[in-house]
């Protein structure tokens, strides 16, 4: 029954983005987390703050705003204390050239009592990058800003 719950938070926080909803998001985190995502472009990098990641929700909704995520496989194991989650995905977005983005890959979760203490996304960095240099060249210059983070990308969590 846990396990069912978890999923089905993790569902309406993705249907949450997909509505451009994303104010209730980063109240889902605890004051000290971990929200990494891998590569080198202007949403990678690691934030440990609710600051430092409301942020980068803002920066997501700004660079990609019709974003929309297609929900596969949610694995959930552990008990309330600690749980693991993985949410597969696809998803899609408008480019400013009038073009269509996507991308496919996986959120890990690390919950605590109901608040995420972890967020991991991996996805195809070099796929990501190119999309922000796309969308830099097309005139969104924050597609190039350095990543915004607080926290060095190799910290132990």
């Amino acid at each position: 029954m846990y396990h069912a719950i978890v999923r089905r938070k993790l569902r309406n926080a993705f249907a949450a983005i997909n509505a451009g909803a994303y104010e209730g998001i980063v109240a889902q985190f605890a004051p000290r987390h971990r929200h990494v995502m891998y590569g080198h472009h202007a949403l990678a990098g690691e934030r440990r703050t609710a600051a430092s990641t409301a942020a980068w929700y803002a920066r997501l909704q700004r660079l990609m705003p019709d974003l929309r995520f297609d929900v596969g496989t949610i694995a959930v194991t552990g008990w309330p204390w600690h749980t693991v989650a993985t949410v597969t995905w696809t998803d899609q977005f408008g480019l400013p050239d009038g073009g269509r983005g996507s991308n496919q890959g996986v959120h890990e979760f690390v919950l605590r009592w109901g608040r995420v203490h972890g967020l991991a996304v991996h996805c195809d960095t070099a796929r990501l990058q190119a999309y922000c240099d796309r969308m830099a060249r097309a005139g969104l210059a924050e597609a190039a800003a350095p990543p915004i983070t607080d926290t060095p990308l190799n910290a132990s969590a």
